[in-house]
């Protein structure tokens, strides 16, 4: 199992520390698959150096996808709309 380490901006890094973010999105530029460890490392990009805080996560389900490649929907659909990843949790994980 790899540990991959990335970048998290403090306003998402302090909702996965709350655990109210359960879920990542990043550009499939590196590989991950289910088991690795995702450690997310708190970085102000306002004054572009790290905080020093850091979280690490089992990597559950990876869903990879080029948004324009599903045929659900149509591409000026979501150059309006955009698209969400929705995250869910068994009903006793209810906030």
């Amino acid at each position: 199992m790899a540990i991959i380490e990335k970048k998290c901006w403090p306003e998402y890094f302090e909702k996965v520390l709350q655990g109210t973010r359960t879920f990542d999105v990043r550009l499939d530029d590196f590989e991950v698959k289910a088991g690795d460890t995702f450690v997310l490392r708190e970085y102000d990009h306002t004054r572009k150096r790290y905080t020093g805080r850091s979280i690490a996560k089992k990597v559950g389900y990876v869903m990879k996808f080029k948004p324009y490649a599903i045929p659900l929907y149509l591409e000026e659909d979501i150059e309006k709309e955009g698209l969400q990843i929705i995250s869910l949790l068994d009903k006793k994980n209810e906030p």
